[in-house]
């Protein structure tokens, strides 16, 4: 099997102008939700996410829907204590609810334990993130004054298996190990948004903006959980934990770096 070609940063703006030039290119992977990031990397040549460039390790191709609201996946990361397997074994257990196919695709007593919370307001049953920089940790948080009155017979539930107290233990992230991980996943990127259209039931894409980002920086990733635009997001059900991710708010990536610049 012959060795793969690797190509310079330059090399590898030069096949994004090329591939701006095409216009509007079909979707790949029909019905593929990443069918951005898909298609571009078919476009590309490469495997997933694997640049053809040297230290190519520490570079990651991230993509863009350039109409879309929803957040952007980062990386996932579940909290300590790991060992335990806080989010299937304390969080859904004790705090999840019945799931909305329970009885259905489902056995009826699926729970689900999936939600997206931030900094600045709790959700609607309790939980919220908050950073303590003195200990360096990102914790959860659960105050049960402020669940939803929609949410009244649930939280009486809680209060029979576990009580209604704070979580204690808290799950939580080291700022080492977060670092670590962010830095690992984050540390330089190529960021490329298109624009999408469907044109007799198929979806195209021009990929028209490019950016270069260098240096992934801890505290500015830090700001935006504090400024709210970044999230923490649970996703777990009994037959399955789908895994806690971070995940950014629309059009926000590059402010988590140092250096910023246009390639298209």
């Amino acid at each position: 099997m012959p060795n793969p070609t690797l190509y310079t940063k330059e090399d590898l703006i030069g096949k994004f102008k090329e591939i701006k030039a095409l216009g509007w290119v079909e979707n790949h992977r029909h019905g593929n939700a990443g069918g951005v990031g898909n298609t571009l990397e078919d476009l590309l040549g490469i495997e997933e996410n694997n640049l053809p460039i040297p230290n190519a390790a520490e570079w990651e191709l991230k993509t863009q829907r350039g109409n879309t609201t929803s957040l952007t996946t980062l990386f996932h990361m579940e909290p300590s204590p790991r060992a335990v397997k806080f989010v299937p074994t304390v969080l859904l257990l004790n705090y999840g609810w019945a799931h909305n196919d329970a009885g259905g695709k489902y056995t009826a007593n699926e729970m689900s334990f999936r939600q997206t919370i931030s900094t600045i307001t709790r959700s609607d049953r309790g939980f919220k993130v908050v950073i303590d920089r003195k200990a360096q940790k990102i914790l959860i948080s659960f105050d049960a004054a402020s669940v939803d009155n929609r949410h009244a017979s649930w939280l009486e539930q809680v209060g029979r298996r576990i009580g209604l107290s704070e979580l204690s233990p808290q799950p939580y992230w080291g700022f080492v190990d977060l670092e670590h991980k962010a830095g690992t996943k984050l540390l330089n990127a190529f960021y490329a948004r298109a624009e999408i259209k469907r044109e007799n039931g198929k979806e195209f894409y021009r990929y028209s903006s490019v950016l270069m980002l260098k240096k992934f920086g801890f505290e500015k990733f830090l700001q935006a959980l504090e400024n709210g635009t970044l999230y923490v997001d649970f996703d777990a059900r009994t037959g399955h934990n789908h895994g806690t991710k971070f995940r950014l708010r629309h059009n926000c990536l590059p402010d988590l770096y140092e250096s910023v610049a246009e390639v298209l």
